[in-house]
């Protein structure tokens, strides 16, 4: 899960979007998560429960690269009801999305399909914001900073982003521990198969940053506090509150 050199082998967008077209049920499990995800379920509560703490009320939320709507599902359970509005670049994914959502909440539900980078979404709009699972897609330092910039201003005075991600490591014996610690859980939860089969498709598609450069990332773009809730082999829970 290192860098790599070019990203010509990686997979495009079009791509990304067709896989998960046709994953919507492993997504789509509000308990487990995503079982390939190192404490998925531990993510989920500690994101959560971030959000409620450093964001009151909590009366609209977008969810970047929302799956089938577990992190806001998760968070209505604990907050109420709120405005919704979430975006993937899957069609399948968002129907299941909107379909579940609805019928958790009174608010109001919106649905956008694509790069939240590209679609139009109110300025300083949203209390909290979500990410599970998608900015590993990212490719190279200007993705990032354009990602991470409309995620500011998205963000709402005194609002919160909070994000659950695959994270690459700073240095090269810790990444090959890392990695080999990862490939021990995926052999142990499905085995060797299973690890082969996942570890291709992070290699085809993802590009994991370490959680040190996210983290700094975040405060770089604005945000005046950031924190680390949890990591675990190579991933991630963290988020950042903007300042009212």
């Amino acid at each position: 899960m290192a860098m790599p050199a070019s990203f010509d082998h990686k997979s495009t967008v079009d791509e990304i979007r067709a896989r998960f077209d046709a994953d919507v049920e492993r997504f789509s499990n509000l308990q487990t998560g995503q079982s390939a995800t190192i404490d998925a379920p531990l993510a989920m509560e500690l994101i959560t429960r971030a959000a409620l703490a450093c964001t009151d009320p909590i009366r609209r939320v977008l969810d970047i690269g929302c799956g089938a709507g577990n992190n806001t599902l998760k968070l209505l359970e604990c907050a109420g009801d709120f405005d919704c509005d979430l975006v993937d670049l899957s069609r399948p994914m968002l129907e299941r999305a909107q379909e579940r959502v609805r019928s958790a909440t009174s608010g109001t539900v919106r649905v956008f399909q694509g790069d939240f980078r590209g679609i139009e979404l109110p300025e300083q709009g949203y209390d909290v914001i979500l990410a599970a699972a998608v900015l590993h897609h990212l490719r190279d330092d200007r993705d990032w900073e354009t990602a991470f910039g409309k995620i500011y201003s998205l963000t709402a005075p005194g609002g919160s982003v909070w994000i659950t991600d695959l994270v690459s490591q700073e240095t090269a014996p810790v990444q090959q521990m890392m990695q080999q610690r990862y490939h021990d859980y995926l052999c142990a939860l499905g085995g060797e198969a299973y690890k082969d089969q996942v570890v291709a498709y992070i290699e085809k598609e993802d590009t994991p940053r370490p959680v040190t450069w996210q983290l700094d990332l975040l405060r770089r773009v604005g945000f005046r506090q950031v924190e680390l809730l949890h990591k675990n082999s190579c991933f991630a829970a963290f988020g950042a509150v903007k300042g009212a």
